[in-house]
């Protein structure tokens, strides 16, 4: 019976990815248009450690760590541990040669009592050096920009099988450092884009039996106020805004033998901008346009689920699809595998990802890579090695009391 669900499990996976590519290069054929959904600081986005990296980027429902207030903020309530800390180094186009740009995340967390937990997290990009310059080639001195995201999270046990989590997140994205910019006939100041935002999330799990169990989370992240990174109020960024669904089944076969998969959907809570598609003017465009920046933050996550110029489909083309797996072995050594899947018309991102996990005594070293199975779109992560180290406090076991 155990060996008839492992079958089914990898065959679920194989599938999924199967489907993905075909729908890619169903894609590239049609000539479709792209319309990519814009936001700003976009970093908030991309996954901070090598665990859910090394499984297609699923994360709602995987099993609880020290990173799931990227993920699944509710999941905290659930984790097996009273303290714990966690880091994740990753290079950035170093298939470019670029070699001063790194995403840096740090984060912890602490268990109040049986029912709660606390949390906080940091996140940095850094961008490097940039040498700017005006209309004309002059340069204008070095640049160093960089965006960082801090937060505070609670979550907390609403019974047995299900929690609730809820974050708070203070942002700011410094992309030219204050300099005053010309596009030849006008000047602009720019300035840093600040934010506060805030997460919600639910996470339920279920024991099937002694051996099995299945969860469910759904998570809505980056829920703020747009950025604006100039005086000119007119064009502020929407945030990336986020929902994210999944599910995961876990099947301990053995004493030493554990295997998860999970399944994830993804969707910009965000309008989509307008096209020039089909019979619209440039003049109805650019009318479009000045409705698009004016769109307030709530009505924007009402109408991302109805408002793409293509109709129903175009609105089924902007859900991602993240699909993984996981085995622990005596849980000390981890593989995992997985896929990511974007359409061609919404950024055409597409990639399988491989990771493998170390676990020794309250401590975890985690590796994942990351390889795009189309020449569509780059992926500023390809051929890079992410390494994640987790250090993971677990409740003490009481000495056994020995009657004289």
């Amino acid at each position: 019976m155990k060996k008839i669900r492992i079958i089914i499990a990898s065959t679920f996976i194989l599938s999924l990815a199967l489907s993905t590519s075909l729908s890619a290069q169903n894609g590239r054929t049609t000539g479709q248009n792209q319309n990519y959904l814009s936001t700003g600081m976009p970093i908030l986005l991309i996954s901070p450690d090598a665990i859910a990296s090394g499984m297609g980027d699923a994360g709602a429902a995987s099993l609880p760590d020290s990173y799931s207030a990227h993920w699944n903020n509710a999941k905290f309530a659930f984790i097996d541990g009273n303290l714990g800390f966690s880091t994740t180094y990753t290079p950035w186009l170093r298939h470019l040669g670029v070699g001063d740009m790194n995403l840096l995340y740090l984060g912890g967390y602490y268990r109040i009592n049986n029912r709660s937990t606390a949390a906080a997290s940091l996140t940095y990009f850094s961008l490097g050096e940039i040498q700017s310059t005006d209309v004309e080639g002059n340069p204008l001195g070095i640049m160093n920009p960089n965006e960082f995201a801090f937060d505070l999270t609670y979550a907390m046990k609403l019974n047995d099988e299900l929690s609730l989590g809820a974050t708070g997140r203070f942002i700011q994205s410094d992309l030219t450092n204050g300099q005053i910019l010309s596009d030849g006939s006008s000047y602009v100041t720019t300035k840093p884009a600040r934010s506060l935002a805030a997460d919600i999330g639910l996470y339920w799990q279920h024991p099937i039996d002694k051996e099995q169990d299945f969860a469910l989370g759904a998570f809505i992240s980056n829920l703020g106020a747009k950025l604006s990174y100039s005086d000119d109020d007119t064009k502020k960024e929407f945030l990336p805004t986020n929902l994210r669904v999944g599910g995961r089944y876990t099947n301990r076969l053995d004493e030493y033998n554990e295997i998860s998969v999970l399944l994830d959907l993804n969707k910009l809570l965000v309008p989509t901008p307008p096209t020039t598609i089909g019979d619209e003017t440039y003049s109805n465009y650019y009318r479009n346009m000045t409705e698009y920046y004016q769109t307030g933050v709530m009505r924007g996550v009402i109408q991302s689920f109805y408002d793409a110029p293509g109709g129903m489909t175009e609105e089924l083309h902007e859900v991602q699809i993240s699909a993984g797996a996981e085995y622990w072995y005596k849980q000390t050594l981890a593989a995992r595998a997985g896929y990511f899947f974007e359409h061609n018309t919404k950024g055409g991102r597409q990639y399988a990802t491989f990771g493998f996990g170390l676990r020794f005594n309250v401590m975890q070293f985690d590796l994942a890579y990351l390889v795009p199975t189309t020449s569509f779109s780059s992926n500023p992560l390809t051929n890079t090695v992410r390494i994640s180290l987790t250090v993971n406090l677990k409740p003490s076991r009481p000495t056994p009391v020995i009657n004289s």
